[in-house]
């Protein structure tokens, strides 16, 4: 188990063994997740703007009415 200690400002730093784990680096986002007491961090792929436009453009096709009422239930 790696440990890091709390500065005053709330930061802490995270063990390169932990960095190196979880792929992080200098100018990465990581997130956070609280269950209880136990906290897990992991990193935020960054928003490919490209890929999401390229995809929106395809589900067009499950936009009617009838789709809707298929899948009301879901």
């Amino acid at each position: 188990m790696k440990t890091s200690k709390l500065s005053s400002k709330g930061q802490v730093t995270i063990p390169k063994e932990v960095r190196d784990a979880i792929g992080v680096q200098a100018g990465d986002s990581v997130a956070y997740e609280v269950r209880g007491r136990l906290a897990l961090v992991r990193k935020v792929e960054p928003f490919d703007r490209a890929f999401h436009s390229a995809l929106s453009k395809t589900l067009g096709e499950w936009a009617s009415p009838e789709d809707d009422e298929a899948f009301r239930d879901l």
